[in-house]
């Protein structure tokens, strides 16, 4: 089993307490006291290669069968988000349940995920995944991708804010601040519409999360995002914005 299944599930998480791991790319894996286990956009294949010539370039951190999630969620259909080759696994244990962007609904029909295991998130709407309450937020992702969205996953008064793939608007910005967020993960690679690593400093100066991790990097050549240049930013115009790189695996308790 890889070494972050076996700290994912060895993992006791103090009451008061949440679990968040960074798992490459825009994935985030969140564990509570209870033992719940959340993945959000994780993409564990190389699928993106076989349908777009886009190769993975970052080590699979999970295999998809390694870990029995309680929830998996996807903020909108591209196959780094919502992973194709991996989603059927992942969603073949009986207790799994899923939460998607509605362009995803199509994604599951495709795969033959049946309609009673899904739950659609739509904008401004929250739904419950046992003990944590998930609000689908406003996100920009361009014309294409209208039903894209961010999320705020809250559990005892802790709230992790996921910006999704968006790019800059002060709004939306400031939707995820009036949450009051702990920690905040937004993209910083500039292409296909999302944030850059001057836009995503800027954006996480308005939303003032008491954390904020930059995401959505590295995995593609052809995503781009400079982890150097986005703390160049913070440190000279956002300096009281407190931030952190999370290494892949790398986990937290907020």
């Amino acid at each position: 089993m890889n070494s972050l299944a076996v700290r994912l599930l060895a993992l006791n998480v103090p009451e008061g307490k949440l679990a968040v791991c960074f798992a490459g790319q825009a994935g985030v894996i969140i564990k509570t006291p209870a033992g719940e286990l959340l993945g959000v956009d994780l993409y564990l294949s190389d699928c993106c290669n076989r349908f777009y010539g886009q190769k993975r370039l970052m080590p699979k951190l999970l295999e998809p069968g390694e870990i029995e999630f309680d929830f998996v969620v996807s903020t909108h259909a591209h196959y780094d988000h919502f992973d194709p080759d991996s989603m059927p696994i992942l969603l073949a244990p009986q207790k799994t349940r899923f939460l998607g962007a509605h362009d995803c609904m199509d994604e599951c029909k495709k795969l033959g995920i049946p309609n009673e295991k899904c739950t659609w998130l739509e904008e401004g709407k929250s739904v419950r995944a046992g003990s944590m309450n998930i609000i689908a937020m406003p996100c920009d992702h361009g014309p294409h991708t209208p039903h894209a969205v961010g999320l705020c996953i809250e559990y005892s008064g802790k709230k992790v804010s996921v910006a999704g793939d968006t790019c800059f608007r002060e709004d939306i910005a400031a939707e995820h601040g009036a949450l009051c967020p702990d920690m905040m993960f937004a993209p910083i690679n500039g292409a296909y519409g999302n944030l850059n690593e001057e836009e995503a400093a800027k954006f996480f100066s308005i939303a003032k999360p008491k954390l904020a991790v930059p995401c959505h990097y590295w995995n593609f050549a052809e995503h781009h995002g400079d982890p150097g240049k986005f703390k160049d930013e913070m440190i000279t115009k956002y300096p009281t914005q407190p931030f952190m790189f999370m290494a892949m695996g790398e986990i937290v308790l907020i």
